[in-house]
């Protein structure tokens, strides 16, 4: 089977090894997987922004960059709900999607030895309804024991542009999720958008917290003889 990588412009500017991750863990399972380098932002940005004619423009045009895809993987639930929405002829997918519908795997032989938190991101639950699915591959993760976040399904307060516009109410919003993270004793939080994970990241860092952060594909992609390089 081939798939067409949508890396995202925030993976591909400030979190590569989550595309990268994409990549290896495609290729173990047997998927041929391109990178059409034209690709560039879905438009999500400028869309949450108000900009919607440039926002849909470039939605547009990411649908005629894949034009030729037998499917789209992307590991970014937010900008596979926005292709869904203004580029309805595309055949994205979000990478759970992908293993679980698609691929029908949930044990993609990973190993993964940390103790690990899922943060279900609010585009997976709430817009692509996801559901179980990234917590299906992360338990048949060799190694990994997984730590249940109290509120679990609550917003970081990343949100795109509202971390910006609305900075007390989203920094009030991240430090619940915080106190969250630190009460189960994680030593990893995962989740599938780099996006929440750069917000929680970012808190756990100026926290000096010790806790990591890691993309689902990153855990996905880690094995014995290629582990996760935190």
């Amino acid at each position: 089977m081939r798939a067409s990588l949508f890396v995202t412009c925030v993976n591909d500017t400030l979190f590569p090894r989550a595309g990268q991750a994409v990549v290896r863990l495609l290729e173990r399972l047997g998927v041929e997987v391109d990178f059409p380098l034209e690709q560039t932002c879905c438009g999500q940005m400028h869309l949450n922004s108000g900009h919607g004619a440039e926002g849909r423009a470039l939605a547009r045009r990411t649908e005629a960059v894949f034009a030729d895809a037998e499917v789209v993987v992307t590991p970014s639930a937010s900008c596979a709900g926005m292709l869904r929405a203004n580029a309805p002829g595309l055949p994205v997918y979000e990478l759970s999607e992908f293993l679980c519908d698609v691929l029908a795997v949930t044990d993609v032989g990973a190993r993964f030895p940390h103790r690990v938190a899922l943060h279900p991101t609010c585009h997976s639950l709430r817009e692509l309804r996801v559901g179980d699915r990234p917590r299906r591959l992360l338990e048949g993760v060799e190694g990994i024991e997984l730590v249940e976040l109290e509120r679990a399904e609550e917003c970081c307060g990343f949100g795109g542009t509202f971390a910006v516009r609305n900075a007390a109410t989203s920094t009030a919003m991240l430090t619940d999720k915080l106190r969250d993270v630190l009460a189960g004793g994680a030593e990893v939080v995962t989740a599938g958008d780099s996006s929440c994970l750069m917000q929680i990241g970012g808190g756990l860092s100026r926290g000096r917290s010790g806790v990591r952060t890691a993309h689902l594909a990153e855990v996905l992609a880690a094995t014995a003889e290629d582990p996760w390089p935190g």
